[in-house]
């Protein structure tokens, strides 16, 4: 089977004392237990892993505290995402970006050099280039990303501690009763909703769910415009929880359209690029803490008529 290798090393620094582990090859054997042995052993033979300074890390290197390892995932041929990013803005520090839906942001899993760093780094030669924060891959929207790796961690801190302000955009079915309400003309817009709940890892593990128990998630919802039976709504996450959004939607009893996860979870399968998940992170509002910039930025909004006149399938 033929494989593509990343462009960009990913790197583990190495714990401050492993008693058991004599050799660095021992040590990712350990550590990474899903990736089979042979994988490395490879990956070290083909001159794939490699200090910091670019020396070449054989089968037998002894293990060093505190020092980076650098090594070059691979995969199977990559399917090409066929939409395109976009620099909405840039300075000297940072760059905020569209990402479009089905694009991972970083390597991981089966994506190598099909996501978002990988694109940027490409398009703009700045090696360096880091998230500030998260985005699922099935979400558009935009991304904040660090040219310079050391400020990585200040403006995390702004997403950490709640000093960024998002709202995303997400189209839904109404509710038999919210549609009743807007077809007697009795449903005046927006219309909005507090959502507070406890969210818990699912079965299996990269699913979310509602539990019961003290609230650790918050959004605020507002229906802002209806078209047929769709809505398209405001959504405004208080919280960062993982999924918060789509199980929020969900629990109002309006699954967002195209969700694979909720409320109920479908079988895996190829990607579909003609039914993206209908949520975008459309707006950050937040100050620099770097340059002291107030920024308030936005992309273009989800489009109901698309759903309507068939540009976008529905699951």
């Amino acid at each position: 089977m033929s494989t593509v290798r990343a462009t960009h090393a990913s790197h583990i620094v190495l714990p401050e004392s492993v008693t058991d582990k004599p050799t660095v090859f021992s040590f990712l054997i350990s550590h990474f237990q899903q990736i089979d042995a042979a994988i490395w052993q490879q990956r070290i033979i083909d001159g794939k892993v490699h200090w910091r300074d670019g020396r070449l890390i054989t089968l037998d290197c002894a293990f060093v505290p505190r020092e980076r390892v650098y090594y070059y995932r691979e995969v199977a041929v990559e399917k090409k995402v066929p939409f395109a990013e976009k620099i909405i803005y840039q300075d000297d520090n940072i760059i905020v970006a569209y990402k479009p839906h089905f694009l991972a942001v970083s390597p991981s899993g089966q994506f190598v050099n099909e996501c978002l760093v990988n694109r940027l780094r490409i398009k703009t030669g700045i090696e360096t280039l880091v998230t500030a924060h998260r985005l699922d891959r099935a979400t558009a929207g935009l991304m904040l990303l660090c040219k310079i790796p050391e400020q990585r961690s200040i403006y995390h801190d702004l997403f950490k501690h709640g000093n960024i302000t998002k709202h995303y955009q997400a189209i839904a079915r109404l509710t038999p009763q919210l549609k009743q309400l807007h077809d007697e003309d009795n449903l005046p817009l927006p219309h909005c909703w507090t959502v507070k709940n406890r969210i818990v890892k699912g079965n299996p593990t990269f699913t979310m769910q509602i539990a019961e128990g003290e609230a650790n998630s918050h959004s605020t919802i507002a229906l802002i415009a209806v078209k047929g039976e769709f809505g398209l709504f405001k959504l405004s996450p208080i919280t960062g929880k993982t999924h918060q959004l789509r199980l929020h939607m969900d629990s109002l009893g309006m699954p967002l359209v195209n969700d694979r996860l909720y409320p109920t979870l479908l079988d895996r399968c190829d990607d579909n690029f003609e039914q993206p998940l209908q949520l975008l992170a459309q707006q950050l509002e937040f100050t620099d803490p770097v340059t002291g910039i107030e920024h308030n930025i936005v992309t273009e909004a989800l489009e109901i008529d698309a759903l309507i006149d068939g540009s976008v399938d529905i699951i």
